[in-house]
């Protein structure tokens, strides 16, 4: 890029075809949803218009439509693994849409309605294989104040412009730091930018997007403020809580009666292990596990280090046991907390709650810490499926960061990737500590 004299000659980033949503959409509702239809009355020389046929159509395409519809909303949230969560997605959808006819007693075709999802994980799979969103992020920087804290990350090149009149093409928007003043020239410069296409970006939000966390050392950065959740939307999410902790509890009953039975017979103890964590508002709530340590090396009794060596689990901890191993693997040692949801100190979904002794520690050492506490605590959380479980002080610091950002950008969107990234961990093992 070179700096001209003249007025800049700016060009847009260009969208490839295969990105936009009229070909994700127009071609998956051609090829998956009309295809199949097309292939079947042609070798069949049946009419569409059957009732079995057109049912399984229209029941397919609203399948595609609505999981189109999830999966370009959570997409934008980092750490959404396009691939995996397409396929993800369009699996519950179609699954869903099977339960329709069952409960209507409606005709409809089985293997017809396979034909589409197959279809659909093989258009939407090798969109998502050839798609934008894996390639490399491209940004112009505008200098001044504090973007020179730009972390390097992969994936995105920073071009720091030298002078407000220097061209630009080929970026996914330009960079600033909002919060400071900007001479004449570069706030001209960042108006011409906006009306040609390009976004304009605080830097500190662009990070919060790119790295999913949110950061704040002082009570001005972030405008802290900003973090409070809507209330609809926590009211919400308790009655979903509710409700679905009630239906996995009985669905999942014979599965936790039979894990707490090994654990009896492997080492001497209870099954369910009993903790003081803090919940929402700070409170102190008595959150249930099942027990994956031997129980002799379990204690909330000793001075305040005592407890709080006790609290960390570390990497190949001596103290779990061999069933305790895989039930940390497979995080089924968190479905006793669906007891905590129904008493609505917990959520299915949110920061985890760490145990008092930890808590106490922490806030004397991380700035803003208890804020993490203004919604309920989870059962799986934005932090633990992108860091796991940690301990130390470093650690918490960037587990603080996630937390923020869940509370922030808090969206039935977002829970939903967790939720599907959680179960993505349960079995396959991956992420778990």
């Amino acid at each position: 890029m070179k700096a001209m004299d003249s007025q800049p000659s700016i060009e847009r980033n260009r969208v490839r075809f295969i990105d936009r949503v009229r070909f994700q959409l127009g071609g998956g509702l051609i090829f998956c949803a009309l295809g199949p239809i097309a292939a079947r009355t042609s070798i069949e020389s049946s009419s569409f218009y059957l009732p079995a046929t057109f049912n399984t159509a229209v029941l397919a395409t609203l399948a595609i439509i609505i999981g189109f519809a999830i999966f370009r909303n959570v997409k934008t949230f980092p750490g959404a693994v396009p691939s995996t969560f397409a396929l993800s997605t369009f699996a519950t959808t179609f699954a869903l849409a099977m339960i329709v006819p069952l409960i209507l007693r409606i005709e409809y075709s089985w293997t017809q309605f396979l034909f589409h999802f197959a279809a659909t994980m093989t258009f939407y799979g090798l969109v998502e294989r050839r798609s934008g969103t894996a390639i490399s992020l491209r940004f112009a920087v505008i200098p001044g104040g504090t973007v020179k804290r730009l972390p390097d990350l992969p994936n995105v090149h920073w071009h720091r412009l030298a002078r407000y009149d220097d061209a630009i093409s080929n970026v996914h928007g330009v960079v600033a730091d909002l919060d400071t003043d900007h001479s004449a020239g570069w706030d001209a410069a960042m108006t011409r930018y906006l009306l040609a296409g390009f976004p304009v970006y605080h830097w500190k939000q662009l990070i919060e997007q790119l790295c999913g966390t949110v950061e704040i050392e002082h009570l001005s950065e972030n405008h802290l403020g900003a973090l409070n959740p809507n209330r609809l939307n926590i009211k919400m999410k308790t009655v979903i809580d509710f409700v679905l902790a009630a239906i996995a509890l009985v669905v999942l009953s014979p599965i936790m009666l039979l894990i707490a039975l090994i654990i009896r017979l492997e080492s001497p103890g209870p099954a369910i292990f009993k903790q003081e964590r803090t919940g929402f508002r700070a409170k102190t709530i008595t959150v249930y596990k099942f027990r994956t340590m031997r129980n002799d090396h379990l204690t909330e009794s000793g001075d305040a280090m005592a407890r709080r060596l006790s609290a960390i689990t570390q990497s190949n901890d001596s103290r779990i046991t061999r069933v305790g191993k895989f039930l940390r693997k497979t995080r089924l040692d968190e479905l006793p907390q669906l007891f905590n949801v129904l008493k609505m100190e917990m959520s299915l979904i949110g920061p985890r709650p760490e145990a008092v002794s930890l808590t106490l520690w922490y806030e004397q050492e991380l700035p803003f810490y208890h804020y993490r506490h203004i919604i309920k605590p989870g059962i799986t959380g934005w932090a633990q499926i992108n860091q796991g479980h940690v301990a130390d002080i470093d650690d918490i610091k960037v587990k603080l960061a996630y937390d923020f950002y869940y509370v922030k950008y808090f969206s039935p969107w977002l829970d939903l990737l967790i939720l599907v990234r959680t179960l993505v961990t349960a079995v396959t093992g991956r992420g778990a500590r």
